[in-house]
């Protein structure tokens, strides 16, 4: 089947023959010439109201539902329906909508419901002949013209029985609208009387109405007041808008502010983390050192024992101390940026002093040497062994590389040389004898490192002790 854009509304329900009659076709050809336009002609009775989803569709003879349509196309609704002229309509099907046999079909009227309301008597699409006889041929064709003249007769008599039911309903309806004329009597009764109620509440709401035009007359004057009053909260409004964004505008600097301390503060904790870590690390090392020295290093003196035992308390209070700091970072946003400065000029300078004293402590180490090799300490005491040589003084100090520096003045100095020397260690005088027997208990303990801080000194056994402890200062 061919079809328009947009399905018309079906029903699947079987065909009921008592609405026909409230669509009447009129001018209905027995056949229409193929290949041209079909118009088609029909009557709306008082019993149908078109609507706007209303079509008229073609269909083969011997339909059971609406949804066997060979085409169809949608009514037109009239301009007036009340005008009896506007309800003979029409509907014009184009012609390559049309069937292309000769089979018999009907025009039928459904409603948007989907259901009938009309059907025309059949006809075909044939050509014109010149004689409008039907020949009959053979006896096919004639058994075939019968059955449709039978299904004809009894398509009559259901229209007959549909005609009788639609006569029954007719009755009813009447009666059904005299009922319906006798209650409109009723109700015009108590629409007088409602009139009459209306009248008297009428008085009623012109006198509130006086009432509430006063009022409105107050709250006019009220409102001009209000008025005046929202003109000002507008501009005080406006006012704490333009400070309010200024605020916000604030606020925004403020926690890009924040954010970037955040971001410092972080990075910072996390070098105190490192720093923590090595620290930690370091106590390890100090600890394992101690075993080890406790084992291979039996001949250290008592003092020496409680020195080491002091700097690794000194080292888990700085832990202790470092740990307190960190802590007290997270509370110090605002000043980490100050302090970083002030610690990295504080390491810059740390750093070179540093340099400055290894410089000076590797001057000393010489000049220590030089004083030890010639207050005539042992070489095997001795960082290094000098070659010995023939040339001048060099055999009688085999310690120094070129020889004393001082041989010419030792025959003339001797005496006051060999009775009153120095302490290596807390330089005070010592007779000859005594500055022998502490040369020859203690000759590497003479070198120390000196803190440049606090002026605190470490043994030369302890230079890793020595750098964590300068290292400590910059924190």
């Amino acid at each position: 089947m061919e079809e328009t854009v947009g399905d018309p509304p079906t029903s699947a329900v079987l065909l009921d023959h008592c609405h026909f009659s409230q669509v009447v076709f009129n001018s209905v050809e027995k056949f229409y010439v193929p290949g041209g336009d079909v118009t088609c002609y029909y009557t709306l009775t008082e019993h149908c109201t078109p609507r706007r989803k209303d079509w008229i569709g073609i269909f083969r003879v011997g339909w059971k539902t609406t949804r066997e349509y060979y085409t169809f196309m949608w009514v037109t609704l009239p301009a007036d329906p009340n005008n009896v002229s506007t309800k003979q309509q029409e509907v014009q099907f184009k012609a390559y909508y049309l069937p292309k046999d000769d089979e018999y079909y009907q025009f039928c009227y459904v409603d948007q419901d989907g259901l009938v309301r009309g059907a025309s008597i059949p006809f075909q699409f044939r050509p014109e002949n010149e004689e409008d006889i039907l020949v009959v041929t053979t006896q096919g064709e004639v058994e075939e013209i019968e059955q449709n003249n039978k299904e004809l007769r009894k398509e009559n008599q259901e229209l007959k029985d549909s005609c009788v039911s639609l006569q029954k309903q007719n009755s009813d309806m009447q009666a059904e609208l005299q009922k319906k004329q006798e209650e409109l009597e009723t109700l015009k009764t108590i629409n007088k009387k409602l009139g009459q109620k209306v009248e008297e509440q009428k008085d009623i709401w012109e006198t509130e109405l006086l009432q509430l035009k006063e009022q409105n007359q107050k709250l006019s004057s009220e409102n001009e007041k209000m008025g005046v009053r929202v003109d000002q909260l507008q501009a005080q409004l406006s006012t704490q808008e333009k400070e309010m964004e200024k605020l916000v505008q604030e606020a925004q600097d403020k926690t890009e502010q924040l954010e970037c301390l955040k971001k410092e503060n972080f990075l910072n904790l996390k070098e105190q983390r490192k720093h923590q870590q090595k620290l930690e690390k370091t106590v390890e090392e100090l600890k394992q050192q101690e075993a080890i020295a406790t084992k291979k290093e039996q001949e250290l003196t008592r003092k020496h024992q409680q020195k080491l035992e002091k700097t690794v308390e000194e080292l888990k209070k700085q832990e202790a101390i470092a740990t307190k700091k960190q802590q007290e970072l997270t509370d110090e946003n605002f000043d980490l940026s100050k302090r970083l400065s002030e610690n990295k000029m504080i390491c810059t300078v740390l750093q070179r002093e540093k340099e400055r004293l290894e410089g000076e402590n590797d001057l000393l180490k010489r000049d220590n040497l030089r004083l030890m090799s010639y207050m005539g300490l042992e070489c095997d005491s001795l960082p290094f062994q000098a070659p010995t040589s023939d040339q001048g003084g060099a055999g009688q100090h085999p310690g120094l590389v070129f020889g004393n520096p001082y041989f010419g003045i030792q025959e003339s100095s001797a005496p006051s040389l060999r009775t009153i020397k120095k302490c290596p260690t807390c330089n005070s005088n010592l007779a000859d004898d005594v500055f022998d027997h502490i040369s020859q208990q203690q000759p590497m303990e003479t070198l120390s490192l000196d803190c440049p801080i606090c002026d605190k000194s470490f043994s030369a056994h302890e230079k890793q002790i020595f750098e964590d402890h300068v290292f400590c200062h910059t924190l």
